[in-house]
């Protein structure tokens, strides 16, 4: 069963398969540490390597996402109320 994993646990594990690939094959080290090789070469294209500055920034616009979600939703919510309030179907 999978886990949710925080970014940062992510980039820990992604640092922890470049200090293996020397002793290992990439495809064992990542199978090893549970994330895709497709996770570990996208890290990698992405500008050298996986920092936890990138991983406490994805952490913040997940946390901005979901603040902005929740603000249009009680918007949309607002504007249903009003639209119903107006035609007299109350």
């Amino acid at each position: 069963m999978l886990r949710k994993r925080h970014p940062e646990e992510i980039v820990a594990e992604l640092r922890q398969v470049d200090v293996q690939t020397g002793q290992a094959p990439v495809v064992g080290a990542v199978r090893a540490v549970g994330v895709t090789t497709l996770t570990y070469y996208r890290s990698r294209r992405g500008g050298g390597g996986p920092t936890s500055d990138r991983g406490r920034k994805l952490s913040d616009l997940e946390a901005e996402d979901s603040h902005l979600l929740k603000a249009v939703a009680d918007l949309t919510l607002d504007e249903l109320t009003l639209a119903e309030a107006a035609t007299g179907n109350f």
